[in-house]
């Protein structure tokens, strides 16, 4: 398992493509229907909300100078960052033990048998799993832990993919993983993080499934699926 590990540890040598990162890039401008449901979903929040918020603060809120922009500021901030996200959609055979869903994706395995044997199955026939990057600011020293990457799954509005979601994804498109080294968490029975990891290295296509709470480099790729 070291050599697994030594291998997801370094920093990308080479680089990765950075035009590849931007894959949900909108081809045209936000619709009037889009505008208005922002705005409704907004005034629903405020009616919601009202015996929060005094009258008197409200109206001097209001007399602020760009106030529509500094509204705008954090919703721009959550399109933005839909922008570095990869849906793929896929089927997944959940009738697999998980030693045979590894074996699928036809890579050389790195696993510690425990975790595999555990790995959650979850449930779904047909399922998008998206494929997204942490925010810049997400990363501390170029590194992101399995914590605060959870925050970043909520923020995304996204729970981490199970290994099976993850693993049908580069059954079905192999070369994925050579690109984009991707990766999903989970927590075992006594609050360990594990994971499963594709990625390629040196020409190998590999997988590697273990028990570890780590760091990730920006390199990586996050799974996950709509809550």
């Amino acid at each position: 398992m070291r050599s697994y590990e030594c291998r997801i540890g370094r920093a990308e040598a080479k680089g990765e493509d950075d035009a590849m990162a931007k894959i949900m890039i909108a081809s045209q401008q936000m619709t009037d229907g889009q505008i208005e449901n922002v705005v409704a979903k907004l005034r629903d929040a405020l009616r919601k909300h009202r015996g929060e918020l005094g009258s008197e603060p409200v109206q001097q809120v209001l007399g602020v100078e760009n106030l529509g922009m500094e509204l705008l500021a954090p919703f721009r901030k959550r399109v933005e960052a839909m922008t570095n996200i990869i849906v793929r959609h896929v089927t997944v055979n959940r009738a697999q033990t998980p030693q045979a869903m590894l074996d699928a994706t036809g890579r050389r395995q790195y696993t510690d048998r425990k975790v595999v044997d555990a790995m959650p199955r979850s449930e779904g026939e047909e399922v998008d799993v998206y494929l997204f990057k942490p925010r810049p600011e997400a990363y501390k020293n170029g590194f992101i832990n399995d914590d605060d990457l959870e925050k970043e799954y909520e923020f995304h509005g996204l729970v981490p993919a199970d290994p099976y979601s993850l693993a049908a994804v580069i059954e079905a498109d192999p070369a994925f993983a050579d690109k984009h080294r991707n990766v999903t968490h989970w927590k075992d029975a006594n609050g360990k993080w594990c994971y499963i990891a594709f990625s390629r290295w040196d020409g190998e296509r590999s997988v590697g499934v273990n028990r570890d709470g780590r760091v990730w480099f920006s390199e990586w790729w996050f799974a996950g699926l709509r809550k």
